[in-house]
Order: C-alpha cells, then sequence, then structure tokens
C-alpha cells in the first residue's frame, strides 16, 4: 500500500505543533493510501501488490506511446519529461533493448497523427479484468506531466479524455494530482531531504544505485547478509568488539534493505 499519505498528513499535523494533530493527520493519510492504492497502485489479479518489473508489454505499449502524445501535447516535449519518462523505465526494471523499445514508443506517441483514443480503447479492453491497471496508467502519466514547473492546459485537456475513457472521475483525478504534488513537496521539504538522504544511505550500504532492479537489489541483500552475519565469523572464535560489529553490520544492511523493499514494492 502507498505510504505518502500517511507521511504528508504526519509531517503536516507536526508543523502545528500539537501531537494529536500529527495522529490525525496519520489517520486522514492512511484513509488517502487506502483509497489511492484501490485505483491507483499496481496489483496483481488475485490482490496483492504487484511487481511493476512485471507489467505486460500491451501496458507498457500502451503507457509508453500515450506518454509521449500528452507531453507532445502542449508543443513540445521538455527535458525534466525526459529525464522523468528515463526514471519510469528504470523503475520498470527495463534493460537496455527494453528501453530502446520505449524510446521508440514515445516517440511514435509524439507524432500528431497518433491514434490516441484507438490506442486508449483498445487498452480498455485488454484490462477488462485488470482494471487497476487502468488507474497506474493514469498514475503515470500525470507523474510525467507533474515533473515539469506546470502543467499546461492542453495537457490537462488530454488527460481528462483518456480519463474519460477509461471511466476514471474528476474526483479522482484531482486526488492524484493532490498526493503527486504533496510528494514532491515532502521531497523539497527539511523532512523529505532527510528522507531522500536516508534512502540514498540505504542504497549505498547494499552497494547498489536507484537504477538497479529490485532482483539486484535482492541478490545484493543476500550477498551481503550471507558475508556479514556473525553466524558466519563464529566459528573463528572471534572477539566481542568483532561480533559487536557484525551484528551492527547486519542491523544496517537489513534496515536499509527493508526501506528499499517497501519503497519499490520488493517481493
Amino acid at each position: 500500500m502507498p505510504f505518502w499519505g500517511k507521511v504528508v498528513g504526519a509531517v503536516a499535523g507536526l508543523a502545528t505543533g500539537k501531537p494529536w494533530f500529527a495522529l490525525l493527520g496519520l489517520f486522514l493519510g492512511h484513509q488517502f493510501d487506502r483509497g489511492f492504492a484501490e485505483r491507483f497502485a499496481y496489483a496483481r489479479a488475485d490482490g496483492k501488490t504487484g511487481d511493476l518489473q512485471r507489467l505486460p508489454e500491451y501496458f507498457t505499449q500502451a503507457l509508453f506511446q500515450v506518454m509521449g502524445f500528452v507531453a507532445k501535447s502542449d508543443g513540445r516535449v521538455s527535458e525534466d519529461e525526459i529525464r522523468a519518462a528515463r526514471a519510469l523505465m528504470h523503475r520498470l526494471g527495463m534493460g537496455s533493448t527494453q528501453i530502446q523499445q520505449a524510446i521508440a514508443w514515445f516517440e511514435k506517441g509524439k507524432v500528431r497523427t497518433f491514434p490516441l483514443l484507438a490506442t486508449v480503447r483498445q487498452l480498455k479492453r485488454d484490462t477488462v479484468r485488470r482494471k487497476n491497471l487502468r488507474g497506474l496508467l493514469i498514475r503515470f502519466l500525470m507523474e510525467i506531466s507533474l515533473s515539469k514547473a506546470s502543467l499546461h492546459q492542453s495537457e490537462r485537456t488530454v488527460l481528462w479524455t483518456i480519463c474519460t475513457e477509461l471511466d476514471i472521475g474528476r474526483v479522482e483525478l484531482a486526488q492524484l494530482e493532490a498526493m503527486l504534488r504533496a510528494q514532491r513537496g515532502f521531497r523539497q521539504s527539511p523532512a523529505g531531504n532527510a528522507d531522500a538522504a536516508r534512502l540514498t544511505d540505504a542504497y549505498r550500504t547494499l552497494g547498489v544505485d536507484r537504477s538497479s532492479t529490485n532482483a539486484e537489489i535482492k541478490k545484493a541483500y543476500r550477498r551481503l547478509m550471507n558475508r556479514n552475519h556473525p553466524d558466519k565469523i563464529a566459528a573463528s572464535n572471534p572477539l566481542p568488539d568483532q561480533i559487536a560489529a557484525a551484528e551492527k553490520n547486519t542491523r544496517n544492511i537489513r534496515v536499509a534493505y527493508e526501506m528499499l523493499k517497501a519503497r519499490r514494492s520488493i517481493r
């Protein structure tokens, strides 16, 4: 389940200086996260949280084609949008060949004659049993659109046209935009900077980076745990300070992995 509602709600409550408001903000944020997850987070057909690296190809093809159309709808594709699109490719765990394919799909969507409505309607048919993917599409499109300084009215019009085709209402779209803007504001705040620093430390502790796939992160975690666990040095009659150091390393590795596991939905 997403956690940003709880984070933003708690921080907003704490800003008032009253603990009860922080608890209230946490509760309201939790309720928002539940509703957000039901519509805009990725879940598998069995209702469990899905892995973004296992999205069906028909979805990623439609996603990047429509993304290109939306990004170009205001007349030009900004550098911010390009960076955000590439970051999304990494989040989806794409390899070099898949990234080149996604770029080709994006470029196809930028063409003025791209059949937007036909593409979205086909996606609607393809997701008749995976309706959560429709919300995920809108979420990704909105993330890219909000990556730049302002959201042009032409982009809003296109996004609303897509939502209408996918049976997503204006209230849901407004909630999604509000949440994504709150996330962006949080990241730019002192609390957000501290959170970003902890996330950077987690990647550094595991010896990976943000472009690493979930599988690579899991592999690095298991390798480090196997190498640093106190049980591995027990046979060599280690000194107390060596055992303490091994236990500390193990804790740090586990904490780092749990943070990345939660943020990236690693299964």
